[in-house]
């Protein structure tokens, strides 16, 4: 949980100002925020759609997946530098935006309308993990371990152990990451090798029409999707990102300050970045390259079961039980970053929402603690109606998906009209924010063109 009753971490003092390290080493002491981040997407994401698309399409379909995991991080970073900016939290500065509905911004309320999806989506996972501890031990059924795990990671947030079982976790990830990465590189010795031209064909910039629900998916979930964006700046925040610039102020003292935390936390985003590509290109060649030879697509109960085989064909049968303890650690590990930062947005929303107070950070915080109990309860009860994780991860990705242009846009609306002018980024980064909102929205509005009028 965020701190105690008697600190509160999203208000800026005076004397919490703290001039921010020089250096790549120093810098290294101060990131964090991302790793939270890239053990809730890994999960979903990297295991779940990037496989089943690779599974799904073959090659065609790498131009795609970059595309997801690079164009979202510029966003990322800017939503980021507004945050110092302001001293705002993500939802707070959404609320900005142009047309509100009494106290509320459309585009908040389209966020709150969207936790369906979310919440339909996040129980797909809570499900992939019971199925992974089934595998291992079928005497227990999946749908029990589903809900056993379930309470294991409520109970983690409620008692605070969450940040040391985080840190274990993000280790986890980065393990299974590495051997995964190991296999698509062994993957070369084998039948299933990977030739020139399936790379070619990967970057050949084509979306088959039969898969499009896949790809929306795919973008949606892969990468930092919106709601890992909104949720990025809340572990900023609690890391003290905004809190370290200090009150904002005239003076040039602090707007230097300001711009120091700034390169720190773009420092994250983009060894962020690196981590995810890293982890998502590797699982989106195996699911190409081995599923969808051998025609196996992951789908319901049999979801993380077809999975192994992307460790079974390029490793050998043994290597079964290692990719079961895998799952269960990123996907467990993606259960519990979900939780502890969509919990934080969604206590902010209601906030905003005038249902607690504002400057009341015991009541947020039991805000925060209802909301941990309540949300994954929901999650769970959607995967026991469904029971199909491959499924409920793409509809909660495919909602995201939608989101994500619009969230691009909230955040340059932002940039322009309320960032301080001192922080304010170059021509470069500005080109750069253009140019991936505009390949955002030409390729949903390219997408909307073959999928219903052609």
């Amino acid at each position: 949980m965020p701190g105690n009753a008697t600190f509160n971490p999203y208000a800026r003092r005076p004397e919490d100002a703290l001039e921010p390290p020089k250096g790549f080493g120093p810098t290294l002491r101060y990131l964090g925020p991302g790793l939270i981040i890239t053990g809730s997407i890994v999960g979903s994401g990297e295991l779940i759609t990037t496989t089943t698309l690779g599974a799904t399409v073959g090659f065609v379909l790498l131009w795609w997946i970059l595309f997801s995991c690079w164009v979202k991080s510029v966003f990322q970073a800017e939503f980021g530098r507004y945050i110092i900016s302001s001293g705002e939290t993500g939802l707070r500065a959404l609320n900005r935006v142009p047309g509100k509905i009494g106290r509320v911004s459309w585009v908040v309320l389209l966020w709150l309308f969207l936790l369906i999806p979310f919440h339909l989506g996040v129980g797909g996972i809570y499900g992939g993990v019971g199925q992974a501890v089934a595998l291992a031990v079928p005497e227990v059924d999946a749908l029990v371990w589903t809900l056993l795990f379930a309470g294991v990671a409520i109970g983690l947030v409620l008692t605070g152990i969450y940040r040391l079982l985080e840190t274990l976790l993000t280790f986890m990830v980065v393990i299974f990451t590495g051997i995964t990465l190991a296999c698509a590189i062994l993957l070369q010795f084998t039948e299933y090798a990977v030739t020139w031209s399936d790379i070619r064909l990967g970057l050949s910039f084509d979306i088959p029409v039969y898969a499009i629900a896949l790809a929306l998916g795919a973008f949606g979930a892969t990468g930092v999707s919106a709601n890992e964006n909104i949720a990025y700046t809340y572990w900023c925040t609690e890391k003290g990102y905004g809190r370290f610039a200090g009150p904002r102020a005239k003076d040039d003292a602090w707007a230097a300050r300001a711009r120091g935390w700034i390169k720190v936390l773009q420092t994250d985003v983009w060894l962020t970045l690196i981590l995810l590509t890293l982890a998502t290109i590797p699982f989106y060649m195996l699911g190409a390259a081995v599923l969808n030879q051998i025609g196996e697509v992951p789908d319901g109960l049999e979801t993380i079961a077809i999975l192994s085989n992307i460790y079974t064909e390029t490793l050998g049968t043994w290597a079964f039980y290692l990719f079961l303890l895998g799952a269960f650690f990123v996907l467990f590990s993606t259960v519990i970053s979900i939780l502890g930062g969509s919990v934080r947005v969604m206590a902010d929303a209601a906030i905003i929402l005038g249902l607690v107070p504002e400057d009341d950070y015991a009541a947020r915080l039991r805000a925060i603690r209802i909301l941990t109990i309540v949300s994954p309860t929901i999650m769970i009860t959607c995967y026991f109606f469904v029971q199909n994780p491959v499924w409920m991860v793409m509809i909660g990705g495919m909602f995201g998906a939608m989101n994500a242009p619009i969230l691009a846009g909230s955040i340059i609306y932002l940039r322009y009209r309320h960032t301080d002018k001192r922080l304010t980024p170059g021509r470069l980064i500005d080109t750069l924010l253009w140019l991936c909102f505009t390949a955002m929205l030409c390729l949903a509005l390219y997408i909307i063109y073959v999928r219903f009028l052609v």
